[in-house]
């Protein structure tokens, strides 16, 4: 009874604390966005496809070989996603099999020091794990639609494609990237419930503290000088602070060669 006790409170409380964090997050990343991470890699990308469309017949080679490397890494994480799923999906078999009529499992769960220990709840977690790793695999197929839609759009010949266009089309990109990590990071704690729902609990509370210090900036975020490619914009300064915040006033040029994010 104890160890059933632990499951209900631990595990739900754990999942807590994960789902509380990143709404926390996204209230930030929409609010206030220039203290997160997340915005501050949307605001250098917003600043790369102005970079690139300044001079896009030149940069085109460059721009795509950018876009070609992200869609590499996330094909890469999408047959892990898949690896792990299949696998995922061998054990529910085997734990189901090897359980019986006795209802309790064999294998791995032998190992848990506190917790329950019946089929079912070893179905749970396995099931829980298949989730998330589903979900990471979608997300990143999701990431690599938008970023191939991107390259489309970079290496179309004289096209009159607006940059804010193209930035909605990274900036999704890159969000469902980051979506498909999330799902990562939340397989992690669910993992380790196979173990017990102490280990799972323990886990919860130290991702959400070590995201929270991955996820944040301590200081605000100060610009930094990029060259324009342009010849007519050589020295020209973009202020990548400002950028995180709007993007109107993008394309207005000033003289003197500057660049201002407003």
């Amino acid at each position: 009874m104890l160890d059933l006790n632990l499951d209900l409170v631990l595990v739900p409380t754990g999942i807590l604390f994960l789902v509380a964090y990143h709404i926390y997050l996204l209230y930030r990343i929409i609010k206030h966005p220039n203290t997160t991470v997340i915005g501050f890699e949307n605001g250098n990308r917003r600043v790369w496809v102005q970079q690139m469309m300044e001079n896009m017949p030149n940069n085109t080679g460059l721009a795509l070989q950018v876009v070609a490397s992200n869609i590499s890494a996330a094909v890469y994480l999408i047959s892990l996603s898949i690896t792990l799923s299949s696998l995922i999906g061998t054990l529910v078999g085997a734990s189901t099999t090897s359980s019986g009529t006795t209802g309790s499992t064999k294998g791995l769960v032998n190992v848990i020091i506190f917790g329950d220990k019946s089929a079912f709840t070893a179905s749970v977690k396995y099931v829980s794990l298949l989730v998330c790793f589903l979900t990471a695999f979608m997300s990143h197929v999701q990431c690599i639609r938008y970023y191939i839609h991107v390259s489309f759009l970079i290496s179309t010949p004289h096209s009159s494609v607006p940059a804010d266009y193209i930035e909605n089309s990274v900036i999704r990109g890159s969000n469902f990237w980051s979506l498909g990590l999330r799902a990562y990071y939340f397989a992690f704690p669910l993992l380790l419930w196979i173990f017990g729902p102490i280990p799972m609990f323990i886990c919860s509370l130290g991702m959400v503290s070590t995201l929270y210090f991955l996820d944040s900036t301590v200081n605000p975020i100060p610009p930094f000088p990029i060259k324009s490619s342009s010849k007519a914009r050589a020295g020209g300064v973009l202020d990548i602070d400002r950028g995180i915040e709007s993007n109107a006033g993008l394309n207005q040029y000033r003289l003197g060669g500057l660049l201002e994010l407003q």
